[in-house]
């Protein structure tokens, strides 16, 4: 193959790798628009291209599944998020669940609830979740490490399950709409089984 046709082939693959942020935010407010007026159901790919006057390739090389998609909607509300470093391992799970759980009081909340419940019927939708629940345990790998440091923990705690403990404690709080529990009651509970007595 000649030097010009390797151009012009590079250039075709090249073609929609990097996301256009007008039409990425195009599509994923296309997407929410859909998620909130219709559900989980409502969201297919065909209708996000209508809503966004996108191409259904366009949203399949940046999100190949609804459930890449779907993440990607919660992930744009969500927005960045490191947790608190008080000093000490149950001020630090206190302050996550106050955070998400007055966050989740909005949109938010039920962006991700109907993610939730996709998940139980779409097989994408649930190794998204699954990927995105991994990411999130590894985050609290750093607030344990702290922890550690300190002298707080326990030598037999296991911190990915606890750390996964924690997210599945906020998860069904979200699910069964008790977000008004207070962030320090639970922590107290969560803490009391990894901390030195």
């Amino acid at each position: 193959m000649d030097q010009h046709r390797q151009s012009e082939t590079h250039q075709r693959r090249s073609i929609g790798a990097r996301k256009n942020p007008n039409t990425e935010a195009a599509i994923l407010d296309a997407a929410l628009k859909l998620l909130l007026a219709k559900g989980g159901k409502g969201l297919s790919m065909d209708a996000v291209a209508r809503e966004a006057k996108a191409g259904k390739a366009t949203i399949y090389r940046w999100w190949p599944t609804r459930g890449a998609l779907l993440l990607g909607v919660y992930a744009r509300i969500k927005g960045a998020h490191v947790h608190a470093d008080t000093g000490c391992i149950e001020t630090d799970i206190a302050a996550f669940f106050e955070h998400v759980f007055e966050f989740w009081q909005k949109d938010a909340g039920r962006v991700f609830a109907l993610i939730i419940a996709e998940a139980q019927s779409d097989l994408d939708v649930a190794e998204a979740l699954a990927a995105y629940r991994s990411e999130r345990i590894n985050d609290w790998m750093t607030v344990f490490e702290r922890a550690k440091e300190r002298g707080e923990l326990r030598d037999t705690v296991d911190c990915k399950l606890a750390a996964d403990t924690i997210i599945a404690t906020a998860w069904h709080h979200l699910l069964t709409n008790r977000l008004d529990v207070k962030g320090s009651d639970l922590a107290r509970t969560l803490a009391y089984g990894v901390v030195k007595s």
